[in-house]
């Protein structure tokens, strides 16, 4: 919150649209359990095409939602949901959930960096549309 504010987002905007990121945008928890997935599929030399991971990243965009905020949050709540893709055994989970947890920092400051950078691009938007009110009220 207090980055939008300093990067000038105006206090309506920023109050709905960072906490409202902060629960439902996490690309960040995404490109990481995708990327970690593919790592774990081909060090067990299995397929990594579209096809294979095509439904398991559409299921893990709506679980991604209920994730909690918590470091590893995203990971234990893909986990139901890593068979999609033939990552079947435990060994092959942990795996996983090491790989993700390494870099779960980079993942978080993906998140907020474009939360903000959606605060910034709503706040944009709402002052321009305003500034059209005002100009045709003239």
């Amino acid at each position: 919150m207090e980055v939008a504010k300093k990067n000038g987002v105006s206090e309506t905007i920023r109050n709905f649209v960072v906490p409202l990121g902060a629960t439902i945008h996490v690309a960040g928890s995404m490109i990481a359990i995708i990327s970690t997935a593919i790592a774990v599929l081909l060090m067990y030399n299995l397929p990594t095409d579209f096809a294979s991971l095509g439904g398991f990243i559409a299921v893990l965009g709506i679980a991604m939602v209920a994730a909690p905020g918590a470091p590893g949050g995203a990971i234990m709540s893909a986990l139901p949901f890593l068979p999609m893709v033939g990552i079947i055994s435990d060994t092959m989970q942990q795996l996983m959930i090491s790989l993700y947890i390494t870099q779960d920092s980079f993942g978080t400051a993906t998140n907020v960096s474009g939360d903000n950078a959606i605060a910034i691009f709503i706040d944009k938007l709402y002052q321009g549309r305003n500034n059209k009110k005002d100009t045709s009220k003239k």
